[in-house]
């Protein structure tokens, strides 16, 4: 049956019926005073979600364009930083900063590990002449599916007191609280195709007053996504370029299901969705490949013994019109990863586990009873 597609990958997420409508509309001026009130809107709903009184900037941009911003914003070449890699986006911060000149120390740890936030302690405190810049993580790596201690790892930095802690929540933004303003985050950077429940296309950087104050001596270049000019503007309820109007659009109307839904219902449903796709997994005889005290709420990871991960994948999406992701870089081929971001209920979960059931048989993999996922998945549902 054609136009039955479900998409449970960590991004591109699927997009609410209004909000797809909301896109539709007919664009209006950048400039006039209807679409300020709209922004004006956008930027209180964005402050609510960020858990922050700071204006949270929009550029028009991928999750990956919001991190550059966040980065070349408030540092200098030849700063020194420290960055958080256990998975292909930490390793993507680092080939950034290392391009634009930044004295780079990679914090590593396994795919499917978790950072030691002891390993970034140590490197803070033997820093006695405050050298370290910044501290850049990504808390929620969905290349793996690991959550990462980001409340640990950010009081470490705290107690350097000169360095400044860049986040990549572009999969926990919406997923898991993160509490910028009560933990003190200095550059929070997100993108809209994840929690935010709209298309790519639009990246957003919250800004601490600490942050603010680097950004005076940075000196790295940068243009369009030089963030002074948006600072301004968003206080204006304007843009200093042209937006993406109809996107915007589509983040007014997911911003207000957002707030109908509240923030601990979302952080709740995304902790169901997790943990009932983890037992599910479990119940299947299939290893998860992040441990359960640092699982991602936005996607999990699996890695099959007894079966190839891409002819899951591919079953899945013939037989059963479901798209799941594949392994990324060094784990291409060995995991696929399943998603729970988002615009995405316990009906969806229940559908995904109940047609993974039916692909692992045609595979050949039987050392399962009859209905198990679902029954385990049921369970954590039921219960929550």
């Amino acid at each position: 049956m054609e136009n039955k597609d479900l998409l449970m990958i960590p991004g591109p997420t699927p997009v609410p019926e209004n909000v797809l409508l909301a896109q539709a509309k007919h664009p209006i001026g950048h400039r006039s005073p209807e679409f300020s009130e709209i922004i004006g809107e956008i930027n209180e709903n964005l402050k609510w979600l960020h858990q922050t009184k700071q204006d949270v900037l929009t550029v028009t941009a991928s999750g990956t364009g919001a991190m550059e911003a966040g980065i070349i914003n408030f540092l200098s070449a030849g700063d020194r930083v420290l960055v958080g890699s256990n998975g292909k986006f930490g390793e993507r911060w680092a080939d950034m900063t290392e391009a634009f000149g930044l004295k780079t120390e990679r914090i590593a740890a396994g795919w499917g590990e978790v950072l030691d936030p002891e390993a970034i302690r140590e490197k803070l405190e033997a820093d006695t002449n405050q050298e370290i810049k910044a501290v850049i993580v990504t808390h929620s790596e969905t290349s793996t599916g690991v959550l990462n201690d980001l409340e640990t790892i950010n009081r470490h930095v705290k107690n350097h007191g000169e360095a400044l802690i860049i986040v990549d929540a572009v999969t926990s933004l919406g997923a898991v609280s993160l509490p910028i303003d009560q933990w003190g985050l200095d550059v929070v950077a997100s993108g809209s195709q994840k929690g935010y429940m709209i298309p790519p296309g639009l990246g957003f950087i919250a800004v601490s007053e600490k942050a603010w104050q680097a950004y005076e001596t940075a000196t790295l270049p940068k243009f369009y996504l030089d963030l002074g000019p948006y600072r301004k503007s968003t206080a204006k309820n304007s843009t200093p370029y042209t937006p993406p109007i109809n996107l915007m659009y589509g983040l007014q109307a997911a911003l207000k299901m957002m707030r109908n839904e509240g923030l601990e219902n979302i952080f709740a449903r995304h902790e169901r969705n997790t943990q009932a796709t983890r037992a599910a997994i479990e119940a299947l005889g299939l290893p998860l490949f992040a441990p359960n005290n640092a699982a991602s709420r936005a996607v999990t990871a699996v890695e099959p013994t007894t079966v190839e991960a891409e002819k899951v994948r591919s079953v899945m999406k013939k037989q059963f019109n479901i798209a799941l992701a594949g392994g990324q870089n060094e784990l291409k081929g060995r995991i696929f990863r399943i998603g729970h971001l988002g615009f995405v209920s316990e009906r969806d979960v229940l559908t995904v586990v109940g047609a993974l059931e039916a692909t692992l048989r045609e595979l050949g993999h039987e050392t399962m009873a009859n209905g198990a996922g679902v029954a385990a998945a049921t369970r954590v549902l039921a219960y929550s």
